[in-house]
């Protein structure tokens, strides 16, 4: 296969040097477009060694062959990695001032943008504009992550991995369409359950992982129903596809008619969200205040709220149905883990209960993730770590295993 890769001025081009690196090896002719400040963070020898074809960043070389046009005209797929914010102004501009540019114009191939820059800059009104254009070309967004970034800052803008870069830029070309025909539904995102108009009891879910599920069963050829609880608008955003349909939800008990409606007809349902276990049994009307609450100490009472999952087991009509739970426990040891993940998965009736270990600092708000997958005899069947894009393809892969 022929590709094209596209690499823009930002720190990140030196993972871009793997991205390089595992297509070649994997048998792929590889050519790679730098722009002048590219080169500035990693040298043309380098990209000629990994890459083993002559590297330019000039329009004006190699005329003759017409390379301006050439390299795109030739790509089966071009990937553009770092792709900076002024690189994706370019592009949804359409600006050809420089070997980049004239080759994003003169393909007809799959492009894949995997952006890579400061969190401000990524929130930005305009970048976020920009990204809507390149989505609503067809162009395909890979990441960004949320990590450490250049200096100390840290959040949302980090360049996605290079084996998910070249995981999801082959899976375009290669056709892994192996959910074609199937209607799966996904829920994603934490609800959040009132305790006043200001105030909630909610968790500390970001929906990237039910995203990441749904945004990977589209690409494998399914149509997704995607039930969002609270789940922020640029994490949303990677779930724009025209296979996907999203539903809002906010509280538990909107999320289970949701889920219940999207349901009906479903080949799958996969149940990421992380449902709110209890709700206050009183919502003040207003604002709760010092001055409202006698004394220092609030009480509050809660009651257990709707158990979504065994209810739409209980409720199964369709023998054919898969339905799958996620868990997110706190263990000690991962025999401990394994066996509250055998209790849930029995006490649910689920098909499949993927289990993840969680904490202060593991499984929520990272863009990785960890899981064993509990099957119906309470063994563990598969287990996958590293972002949760590659944790969302094992668990399709699973299911597809035990429908089979």
């Amino acid at each position: 296969m022929f590709v094209v890769v596209a690499v823009t001025g930002g720190i990140a081009a030196y993972k871009t040097v793997q991205v390089v690196r595992s297509l070649v090896l994997a048998g792929h002719e590889v050519h790679v477009v730098p722009t002048e400040n590219a080169l500035r963070f990693v040298g043309a020898p380098t990209w000629e060694a990994i890459s083993r074809h002559p590297v330019t960043a000039s329009v004006h070389d190699d005329v003759a062959a017409v390379r301006h046009v050439a390299l795109g005209q030739a790509a089966d797929i071009v990937i553009v990695a770092p792709a900076t914010a002024n690189t994706l102004a370019k592009m949804a501009a359409g600006l050809a001032d420089d070997l980049v540019g004239t080759t994003l114009l003169a393909t007809t191939a799959p492009v894949v943008v995997a952006p890579a820059m400061h969190t401000e800059m990524w929130r930005h009104p305009a970048t976020v504009a920009n990204i809507e254009t390149l989505r609503a070309r067809g162009v395909h967004i890979v990441g960004p992550d949320e990590g450490a970034l250049t200096g100390a800052d840290v959040g949302p803008g980090r360049m996605s991995e290079p084996d998910e870069i070249v995981a999801r830029a082959l899976a375009l070309v290669e056709g892994r369409r192996d959910l074609a025909g199937l209607v799966v539904v996904v829920s994603a995102g934490g609800t959040r359950e009132p305790l006043d108009p200001v105030r909630f009891l909610g968790n500390r879910s970001s929906g990237l992982q039910g995203v990441a599920l749904a945004r990977a069963a589209a690409e494998r050829g399914a149509e997704v129903r995607l039930v969002a609880a609270h789940v922020d608008d640029g994490v949303l955003r990677d779930a724009a596809s025209p296979r996907i349909r999203l539903t809002r939800a906010g509280t538990a008990a909107e999320l289970g008619d949701a889920v219940r409606a999207a349901s009906v007809g479903a080949d799958v349902v996969v149940m990421a969200a992380a449902v709110a276990d209890y709700r206050p049994v009183d919502v003040a009307d207003a604002k709760l205040t010092k001055e409202s609450v006698p004394g220092p100490r609030l009480t509050l009472e809660l009651v257990q709220t709707e158990d979504i999952l065994a209810r739409l087991v209980a409720d199964r009509t369709d023998g054919a149905q898969t339905i799958v739970g996620f868990a997110a426990e706190t263990a000690p040891t991962r025999a401990e883990l394994l066996e509250r993940g055998r209790r849930k998965r029995e006490r649910k009736g689920v098909d499949l209960l993927v289990v993840n270990e969680v904490g202060w600092s593991l499984g929520f708000e990272s863009g990785d993730n960890a899981v064993v997958v509990i099957g119906r005899r309470g063994e563990p069947i598969a287990e996958a770590s590293g972002s949760k894009r590659a944790v969302a393809d094992a668990v399709w892969d699973a299911v597809l295993a035990a429908r089979a």
